[in-house]
């Protein structure tokens, strides 16, 4: 089984370089020098070396030429499981083989020789499919704990605030606890519910969803954003600019001036 590719937003996206030419193993390596949160966590120059790498595990995103001595840059995206590969963009000097990538599930299909801000661009997508990737997995773990949730409650008072919503999500809708909030923005006419690295957005006005909400759990920090209090881990001063809570998600969200005090006195009745 292939390990670690999924790429969280607090480590840089690791990829591997795979080309049977030296100039473009060094051109590739001059590019991701120039990218933001990105490392080479190895390189090949063959199929089968390329094939063997992978499979370590520890590679998130594959850029690899089409023709290499051994496997091809195809047949080694063929060989590896569709659920446990890493994202793969092709740079290949040659065009005629691009219809074969995207039907792989390509990222991106990029020309000899490669433009960085193009590369640049296609390490983003690549990251953006891999949350993706990830969130997805965390499906099924979630729908657990929300069974678990609902059959610990059962015996729980009516306490006249919300339990849970109903959010879209890929089309379907899914049951999301209260308590597994982290944070709420506003966006217009809707929110967006921030969850355990996900988020969903929702046609509500946020003075609606604020009343639905037991004021115990969650707090307005701004006309636009509410937390839920032991999200909380601590408040952060900007010098010149608004204050903002830190949650334990990593997500900072700003703080206006008249809701400090009050946020100051949660943060203090936690020990911060």
């Amino acid at each position: 089984m292939i390990q670690g590719s999924t790429a969280p937003v607090d480590r840089p996206l690791r990829v591997a370089l795979v080309d049977d030419e030296p100039p473009a193993l060094r051109r590739l390596q001059m590019a991701i020098d120039k990218a933001d949160n990105v490392e080479v966590v190895g390189e090949a120059t063959n199929g089968e070396d390329a094939l063997a790498l992978i499979r370590r595990g520890g590679v998130d995103v594959v850029l690899l030429d089409i023709r290499m001595p051994g496997l091809s840059g195809l047949d080694l995206a063929r060989a590896i499981d569709p659920t446990e590969a890493p994202a793969f963009i092709f740079v290949t000097a040659f065009s005629r083989f691009a219809t074969d990538a995207f039907e792989l599930a390509a990222v991106d299909y990029l020309l000899k020789p490669v433009e960085f801000e193009r590369l640049h661009e296609a390490l983003e997508r690549a990251r953006v499919r891999l949350r993706s990737r990830a969130a997805t997995s965390r499906i099924a773990e979630l729908e657990e704990v929300v069974a678990a949730l609902r059959a610990a409650d059962t015996n729980t008072p009516e306490s006249g605030f919300a339990d849970e919503i109903w959010v879209p999500d890929r089309g379907d809708r899914l049951r999301l606890p209260v308590n597994l909030i982290d944070w709420v923005e506003a966006e217009r006419d809707y929110v967006r519910i921030h969850s355990r690295g996900r988020s969903f957005l929702v046609r509500k006005a946020i003075r609606k969803l604020q009343a639905e909400l037991d004021p115990a759990d969650f707090l307005r920090v701004h006309r636009g954003a509410l937390v839920r209090r032991d999200r909380i881990v601590r408040l952060a001063r900007r010098a010149g600019g608004p204050a903002a809570v830190v949650l334990q998600s990593g997500a900072e969200v700003p703080v206006a001036r008249r809701q400090a005090a009050q946020v100051r006195k949660v943060v203090g009745t936690r020990g911060g």
